[in-house]
C-alpha cells in the first residue's frame, strides 16, 4: 500500500491540503497528516484542521523512510512556518536523497527550495511566489513533473494535482477511477 505524509502548520492553505488528503485517501492509500505542533492547525482561512499526529511522534515512531510520497501543501503563513521547520527541511532531505516523491503547491516549492533541492529543476508555483523561486526554472502550467518532484499551483489546480500523484505512481487506470467517483 501506497503511504503517504501530508505536512501541516498554522497557515496552510485549506483546499491544498483536503483536497489532496481526500484524493489519495480515495485511492485507499494510507495518508497520515502531520502537524508541526500538537493539537489543530489554524488553515490560512480560519478553518481549524485536526492532524493525524504530531511530526515528532510520526518520526519517532516510524521515521521518514515508512513513507513512500511527502506533500507539503502551499498557504503564505504555512510555507513560512516550515521553512523555518529543521524537521521539515530535514525530511525533504531523506526523501529527496531516497529518490522517493516529494510533491508541493502553490508557496510550497519555497518549502523545497529552503530544503536545498530544487537546482536545476523545472516546478510551478503559485504566481505570486514566482520571483522567490530561485533556485529551479518556473514555469505556467497547473501542475509539473520533474523527475520525483512534482508541483502545482495553487487551491484551483488543487484536484488535478493530487490526480497527477496518484497517475504517476498507479497509472492512469486508477487515477481515472478516482476521478470518475468525484465525477471530475
Amino acid at each position: 500500500m501506497t503511504k503517504v505524509l501530508v505536512l501541516m502548520a498554522d497557515g496552510t492553505e485549506e483546499m491544498e491540503a483536503v483536497i489532496v488528503i481526500d484524493t489519495l485517501r480515495r485511492a485507499k492509500w494510507e495518508v497520515t497528516v502531520a502537524g508541526l505542533k500538537e493539537g489543530p492547525v489554524t488553515a490560512a482561512r480560519g478553518v481549524k484542521l485536526l492532524p493525524d499526529a504530531v511530526l515528532d511522534k510520526v518520526l519517532d515512531k516510524v521515521g521518514a523512510g515508512a513513507f513512500d510520497i511527502l506533500v507539503v501543501p502551499g498557504g503564505a503563513r504555512g510555507v513560512e512556518h516550515m521553512t523555518k521547520d529543521a524537521r521539515v527541511l530535514e525530511t525533504i532531505r531523506v526523501f529527496h536523497k531516497a529518490g522517493k516523491m516529494i510533491a508541493a503547491v502553490c508557496a510550497g516549492p519555497l518549502v523545497l527550495q529552503a530544503a536545498g533541492i530544487l537546482d536545476g529543476r523545472t516546478v510551478t508555483s503559485h504566481p505570486d511566489v514566482e520571483a522567490r523561486i530561485t533556485k529551479a526554472t518556473r514555469i505556467d502550467q497547473d501542475v509539473v513533473i520533474d523527475g520525483h518532484i512534482v508541483t502545482s499551483q495553487g487551491a484551483g489546480t488543487s484536484l488535478k494535482f493530487a490526480l497527477a500523484i496518484v497517475s504517476k505512481v498507479a497509472g492512469k487506470k486508477l487515477a481515472d477511477a478516482v476521478a470518475k467517483g468525484m465525477v471530475a
